[in-house]
């Protein structure tokens, strides 16, 4: 049961998808919330003007819902969002004046990615597809894709080898989403190999 304030109001952050920036906070009210729910894009109430609004409006920068996450309180709201352009009123990419970029360690972002997709299942997307296909064809793509890094390897360009790499890195994180192993699994195989041995 969510938790409103005494003006029916809740904080909500909202957060880039893709990135993990946050993009902005504000508030919503129940009829905002059933407005996001039934629009797939993110509604607000405001409380200087005291009325609903959503982005996109007048810019055209719209947030669309990938996914709503309520905090252990039940008194904050998370919306993971993708922008269709910049954020802020200012014109910058966040109401923090940060940018609006992938992180450094995007594969935690991919697998939730990939999970997310698992989940709701759409009908135009390929890992959705894959990850239907089943163990045989997703293992399959694995070692289609290993072979092509081992072509780009005795090739000269880098940019084809980045390229390859990137293909298996997604296909096995299918494969293990399929598997039902996580990253922080596969972590923790990685850090115990290289915990200091006894003396």
């Amino acid at each position: 049961m969510l938790k409103f304030d005494e003006k029916g109001l809740i904080p909500v952050i909202v957060q880039s998808a893709t990135s993990g920036e946050v993009l902005m906070v504000a508030y919503a009210n129940k009829e905002a919330l059933r407005r996001t729910l039934d629009s797939g894009e993110v509604w607000f109430y405001s409380r200087s003007r005291q009325e609903l609004w959503t982005k996109g409006v007048t810019s055209g920068n719209e947030l669309l819902v990938k996914d709503i996450k309520i905090d252990c309180d039940n008194d904050t709201i998370l919306v993971k969002a993708e922008p269709t352009g910049p954020i802020c009123h200012t014109g910058r990419d966040t109401c923090f004046d940060e940018k609006n970029e992938l992180q450094e360690d995007f594969l935690p972002i991919l697998e939730e990615i990939i999970n997310e997709r698992k989940n709701s299942k759409p009908e135009d997307s390929y890992t959705a597809k894959l990850l239907s296909a089943g163990l045989n064809k997703i293992s399959q793509k694995v070692g289609e894709e290993a072979t092509e890094v081992i072509v780009a390897a005795l090739n000269e360009s880098d940019d084809e080898f980045k390229n390859e790499v990137a293909d298996l890195l997604y296909h096995l994180l299918v494969l293990m989403q399929a598997k039902g192993i996580s990253l922080r699994e596969i972590n923790a195989v990685l850090a115990n190999r290289h915990k200091p041995k006894d003396q």
